[in-house]
C-alpha cells in the first residue's frame, strides 16, 4: 500500500478540491457563526469520510451499493438534507430583506452540537461517498492484511486533507470579513449557497444509478 500512498494523496487531494455539497455547508456555516462555526462544520464533514471508511471496511456499504432500496432510501435523505438546508438559507435571505438586522448576534450564533451535526449529516447521508469508496478505496487495499485497518489508514488521509482544504475557504471567507459583513453582500451569499444546495438536492434525487 505504501508504494501506491502517492498516487492516493494526490487523486485524493484533486477530488476533495473540486465544490460540492461539503464546500457550500461550510461556506454557508462559515458565514453563519464564523471561523469557529465553519471549522466545527468542517471536522464534522470529516468525520462523516471516518465513518464511510469503517462501513465499507465491515461490508455495509456493500449492501447499501448492491440494494436498490437501501441506495434509493439513503440518496433519498441525502438529497432532503440539503434541500432543507438550501431553504433554510432561502428562509434567511427572504427574512434579511425585510429586516436588515437579522444578520445580527443572535443569527451568527455558533453552537458546537448543531455545527458538527450538519457538517457530519452532509457526508453521511451522501451516497456518492458509499460509491467512492467501495470503488476506489480498494484499489490501494492489500487483501492479506487487515481491512479495517487499511481503509481507515486511507480514509485519515483523506480526513486530514479535507480538514486542511475546507479549513483553507473558511479562513479565506473570514479574512474578507470587511466584505462578507457587509448587509447586501451577506444576504446575496445566504442567496447563492442556499440556491446552489438546492440545485445540488435536486440533482440527487434525479441522479440515476449506473
Amino acid at each position: 500500500m505504501d508504494n501506491t500512498l502517492t498516487t492516493f494523496l494526490i487523486t485524493i487531494t484533486i477530488l476533495t478540491m473540486v465544490p460540492g455539497a461539503d464546500t457550500m455547508i461550510m461556506f454557508r456555516n462559515t458565514l453563519r457563526g464564523g471561523i469557529k462555526d465553519g471549522l466545527t462544520s468542517n471536522f464534522g464533514i470529516s468525520l462523516g469520510l471516518m465513518f464511510h471508511a469503517v462501513l465499507s471496511a465491515i461490508g455495509i456499504s456493500a449492501i447499501l451499493l448492491y440494494s436498490v432500496t437501501a441506495f434509493a432510501l439513503l440518496k433519498t435523505l441525502g438529497a432532503i438534507y440539503l434541500l432543507w438546508l438550501g431553504f433554510s438559507n432561502i428562509k434567511i435571505y427572504l427574512q434579511s430583506r425585510n429586516n436588515q438586522e437579522k444578520l445580527n448576534v443572535k443569527t451568527s450564533e455558533f453552537i458546537f452540537a448543531r455545527s458538527i451535526k450538519e457538517g457530519f449529516l452532509s457526508n453521511a447521508l451522501n451516497p456518492k461517498i458509499v460509491i467512492f469508496y467501495m470503488a476506489f478505496l480498494p484499489q490501494f487495499i492489500d487483501n492479506s492484511s487487515s481491512v479495517l485497518f487499511q481503509s481507515i489508514y486511507l480514509a485519515f488521509f483523506h480526513f486530514c486533507i479535507s480538514f486542511i482544504w475546507l479549513g483553507f475557504l473558511s479562513y479565506t471567507i473570514i479574512s474578507a470579513n470587511g466584505f462578507i459583513t457587509r448587509p447586501k453582500v451577506r444576504e446575496r451569499l445566504e442567496l447563492f449557497s442556499g440556491v446552489v444546495m438546492i440545485v445540488l438536492g435536486i440533482k440527487l434525487l434525479l441522479e440515476k444509478r449506473e
